[in-house]
């Protein structure tokens, strides 16, 4: 993290579940990068212990953090349950606690990880902005028009480092395997114009290079 900021980057996004836990000991080592969660599932763990988290980080370290929710997938989660009214009722709460004065997150200093139309308009209305994965350049530009000019739009974007056709495409699948069976991802590849036959049998061609520069 301190070579990434000397470096000149802005940012350093946290996957895997994180939470603020995870990002204090890179903030702590820093001086200036913001550190962020892509994403703390919401799931994970209550709102009123994120905002303790967030409070207490921003206390020691004022504006380093940035709160990145979302609702993750189905498969992975046991109580997964209607996403988008929990994360609804979990940004509401936060709200309420801010409201309170027992600490939340200013809306301003989280953002969704955001898919969908319906997403995408609540890390708009709700938040600074989004933080889609696993999309392409023309969900990038759609969402960019959902959201407005001003909020924070910061999409995941895979590159294998290849020249050759045939490898770059067989390594973009490996990784994209485990993708390909979640579907959150699968439904908004429809949404942008693919079929089931490209999702089939480990991603068409189309589907591989709109995902995966290479």
């Amino acid at each position: 993290a301190s070579e990434l900021e000397e470096l000149g980057y802005g940012a350093v996004w946290l996957g895997g579940n994180s939470t603020a836990r995870n990002a204090a000991p890179l903030i702590e080592a820093t001086g200036r990068i913001v550190v962020a969660t892509s994403i703390q599932s919401i799931w994970q763990q209550d709102p009123a212990t994120t905002a303790a988290e967030f409070t207490a980080l921003e206390a020691a370290h004022p504006g380093r953090f940035v709160l990145g929710l979302g609702v993750s997938h189905g498969p992975r989660v046991r109580q997964y349950r209607k996403p988008y009214a929990t994360m609804v009722g979990y940004l509401d709460r936060l709200d309420e606690l801010e409201r309170s004065g027992e600490g939340g997150v200013p809306a301003g200093r989280r953002v969704l990880a955001a898919l969908g139309p319906r997403m995408l308009e609540l890390s708009r209305d709700r938040a600074a902005g989004a933080i889609p994965y696993l999309v392409t350049p023309d969900h990038t530009a759609r969402a960019r028009a959902v959201l407005g000019e001003t909020a924070l739009l910061a999409p995941e974007f895979k590159v294998v480092l290849e020249t050759d056709p045939d490898r770059a495409r067989t390594l973009a699948r490996s990784c994209l395997a485990p993708y390909l069976e979640l579907p959150n991802y699968t439904n908004n590849f429809l949404r942008l114009g693919f079929t089931e036959s490209d999702i089939a049998g480990g991603g068409s061609d189309r589907l591989i290079d709109a995902l995966v520069a290479w």
